[in-house]
């Protein structure tokens, strides 16, 4: 399998899981999760808060992966949204967040990792790509998030989800560049 047809069917997936009768049961609920609903820690991140939101997260999805797609498997896809997912899903567990919808957290964590392995394969772009991911998180933490976001998502962003996401991905792309030399150097 490509990554271009993972993506499709990652696409296909967040679109399924807006439709009304299946979105309730897999968004972020802080309520749901403290009774047992442990699933929603990883598919809040899948559902979105209306069609507008899942498509402008669908297109970044696109178009991250087109950048970082060297670096990219269908394999290393999943593990890396699912693991971002469950990081985010935790992290805002110790927000005062009730509930959350949204795939911009991941998508924050792919980047981030991205730009990581960017700077492993010495690609100057690398760094400025780990900036500007660096400086919009830290902005949105001062500031707050975009107004034209939340009202194109008819939500606040959940910029706790950004941070978490960022933060995640740097240590997943720093831990996976400090094993890689680890072991290269015990060859």
């Amino acid at each position: 399998m490509s990554v271009r047809f993972f993506i499709i069917l990652a696409i296909s997936f967040l679109t399924l899981a807006q439709l009304p009768v299946i979105q309730p049961v897999l968004d972020w609920q802080r309520n749901a999760i403290d009774h047992g609903e442990i699933w929603r820690l990883i598919t809040g991140n899948l559902t979105h808060t209306n069609w507008p939101h899942m498509i402008m997260n669908s297109l970044a999805l696109a178009i991250i992966t087109f950048i970082f797609r060297r670096h990219l498997t269908p394999a290393i896809l999943l593990k890396l949204i699912l693991g971002l997912s469950c990081c985010v899903g935790l992290s805002l567990l110790g927000s005062d967040m009730n509930r959350y919808a949204g795939l911009s957290g991941v998508l924050h964590g792919l980047f981030a990792w991205g730009a990581i392995r960017d700077i492993e394969q010495e690609d100057k772009s690398g760094w400025l790509l780990l900036a500007g991911v660096t400086a919009k998180v830290l902005w949105e933490q001062w500031f707050g998030g975009s107004a034209s976001s939340a009202a194109l998502i008819n939500a606040r962003v959940a910029v706790e989800a950004h941070l978490a996401g960022a933060v995640a991905g740097t240590i997943w792309g720093t831990c996976h560049v400090w094993t890689k030399r680890h072991w290269l150097r015990r060859s």
